[in-house]
């Protein structure tokens, strides 16, 4: 028989350097998860992302057990390696702060590919070719 869900919580970590503080300690801690044991797991899991922030669905299950499933990078975080930036324009219309080029964005879109809305790579570099373009982050020859 399958383990009955408590709850899902979804939390945004860095990648190999998770700890106890808050947001996943307070988190975890209200829904009686051992958060030692999840930070240990967790920084295994992603001791290769090296500080990336990672988006993470923990599944806690009645019994106070529990599992996680590390999605990939948000775009934006991905987008401010590649043009190596601290953070996105205030104003993007006006204010370009980086450039990437067309190869870093296919980068980009392969990666996140499972986690977007696209049916082909094409939408998916659309989809994050809006999000450059939000940042202030220009894509050179772009289209």
């Amino acid at each position: 028989m399958a383990k009955e869900v408590a709850a899902k919580i979804k939390l945004q970590a860095p990648g190999g350097q998770a700890t106890p503080a808050p947001p996943i300690g307070p988190a975890l801690g209200q829904n009686g998860v051992n958060i030692g044991q999840f930070v240990s797991q967790f920084n295994e899991r992603t001791k290769d992302l090296n500080g990336t922030t990672v988006p993470v669905v923990i599944t806690v299950y009645l019994d106070k057990s529990f599992t996680f499933e590390v999605k990939s990078p948000p775009a934006a975080v991905l987008l401010k390696q590649a043009a190596q930036i601290a953070k996105g324009s205030g104003v993007p219309n006006r204010e370009k702060v980086g450039k990437i080029s067309p190869e870093q964005l296919r980068k980009i879109a392969e990666s996140k590919f499972k986690d977007l809305n696209a049916y082909d790579l094409d939408q998916a570099e659309k989809i994050i070719r809006g999000t450059a373009q939000s940042m202030g982050i220009e894509v050179e020859g772009g289209g």
